[in-house]
């Protein structure tokens, strides 16, 4: 189902009313409440805890009303909590709801009922959301179908989600919406000058050959935005093969695609005023024959050679091709994500995504427009000194760094050679899963930092 199918304007029968709780206040909120409602509060041992609910019943014990918990600080997430818990039926909250208060309403509603069930026999059922008025002009459905079409790419099995899938999505999502989409495929990357993305790529099946995928949309005059995303759509780790447990979830290294074509999809259905254009290096990195070697060197757009020290240091290779590209007509700003290393989720965790940027006022604005909207990341330093970690022995630069630590950093700033240094330019090292269902964030694919991102280009444009 779509995204915002359980959000509906109005309701053929009479909804059942949500009351909101304040969980930060439920004592001072329990002492004005009538005593019938107090004595089943009590009887109830409910404590109003953000995203719990007590159905609370007529004089003849049919449902009359939900009391649900909100807090003040995570009402999105509450919201969240609620569409898989409460009995199959229509809701409606009570009284009226100021504007922010009911986007998070709208948006937690359609996370919550997110459900990757392509290939299920039987398919959940959640409760549904009459719209509150003072949200019909929000964000909401923008961002649920963004974040939706995220999850849904992350968690397609690499099977049925390779190169050729990846740039059909593209293709599909520009033509739905007036954009334009041009894919390069396997060896015409040589005579395009992508020679880092065939490299990798290369060792692949005839089926899943390597492509770049090229999508724009949006008017001229608006200010220039690029998305670039690493497109890993399986990583074996390639001749330097990843051991049976680290390979098991690898459908997700496409996952950095997922996120750019799922924070356009929110750009486009949002009708923001920028020009917009997203940048896909599309690979499997296989065990073949063909395949990329340890201490192989290989050419890339930007005219520096790659010493390949380690075969499932990948991503970065084919992203290097990607950022030259991408630098190329001068953007206002170029934003990739990656799910690029491990070293990131050691420094922060699988929940935090790392940001690096070469502009403090542009990770400023993303960092601020995160905390914002409940979608943070935690801004990591380029730090210089450690540059000359990733220089080559035979190569100009080295996809792998000479020690085993800082890891995210040495891959961020192997990226940055690759991009112009007077472009601003952000690189987000995401995990793009959930390792454990949260409320609105089942387990499986992700979106990490893409709400963030929409809003600080929101704002900014």
């Amino acid at each position: 189902m779509a995204a915002t199918d359980y959000l509906v304007k109005k309701s053929d029968t009479d909804p059942i009313s949500l009351i909101r709780v304040p969980s930060d206040d439920f004592d001072d909120w329990l002492k004005k409440q009538p005593k019938d409602l107090t004595n089943w509060i009590n009887a109830n041992a409910y404590k109003g805890s953000a995203g719990s609910f007590l159905i609370v019943p007529d004089k003849k014990g049919h449902m009359d009303s939900v009391l649900v918990g909100i807090s003040k600080e995570t009402p999105m997430w509450d919201y969240a909590a609620l569409p898989a818990k409460l009995p199959v039926g229509t809701y409606q909250i009570k009284g009226s709801v100021k504007a922010a208060e009911a986007e998070a309403a709208c948006l937690g509603w359609a996370l919550g009922t997110y459900s990757f069930d392509w290939y299920r026999e039987e398919t959940k059922e959640f409760a549904t959301l009459v719209l509150p008025k003072s949200a019909s002009k929000g964000d909401y459905d923008a961002l649920a179908e963004g974040i939706e079409l995220t999850r849904d790419l992350i968690n397609l099995p690499a099977g049925d989600m390779g190169p050729v899938e990846l740039a059909q999505a593209a293709r599909d999502l520009a033509d739905a919406f007036g954009g334009a989409c041009c894919v390069i495929e396997d060896k015409d990357l040589l005579e395009h000058n992508f020679p880092a993305v065939y490299a990798v790529g290369k060792g692949a099946a005839d089926d899943r050959r390597p492509r770049l995928i090229d999508m724009v949309w949006g008017e001229d005059k608006d200010p220039k935005i690029t998305l670039v995303g690493k497109g890993v759509c399986f990583d074996t780790g390639g001749l330097d093969i990843k051991p049976a447990q680290f390979m098991k979830i690898m459908k997700k290294d496409m996952g950095g695609a997922a996120h750019v074509l799922g924070l356009a999809k929110a750009i486009m259905i949002a009708k923001l005023p920028v020009r917009l254009r997203v940048i896909i290096p599309a690979v499997e990195n296989a065990v073949s024959d063909k395949a990329m070697r340890p201490l192989d060197v290989v050419d890339s757009r930007k005219g520096k050679t790659i010493e390949i020290g380690h075969t499932d240091a990948e991503g970065r290779v084919v992203l290097a091709d990607a950022l030259a590209l991408a630098s190329e007509d001068k953007p206002d700003m170029i934003l990739d994500y990656a799910t690029l290393t491990g070293a990131a989720r050691v420094a922060l965790g699988t929940e935090l995504p790392a940001l690096f940027c070469n502009n403090d006022d542009l990770a400023q604005a993303i960092l601020e427009n995160g905390s914002q909207v409940d979608d943070p990341l935690w801004r990591m330093p380029l730090w210089k000194p450690y540059r000359k970690m990733i220089d080559g022995k035979t190569g100009d630069i080295s996809n792998e760094a000479s020690a085993p630590y800082g890891g995210a950093i040495t891959a961020g700033l192997f990226l940055e050679e690759f991009v112009d240094k007077s472009i601003a330019w952000a690189h987000m090292d995401v995990m793009g899963w959930n390792l454990s269902s949260r409320a609105g964030r089942p387990e499986g694919g992700e979106a990490m930092g893409l709400r963030a991102v929409f809003a600080m280009i929101k704002n900014r444009y």
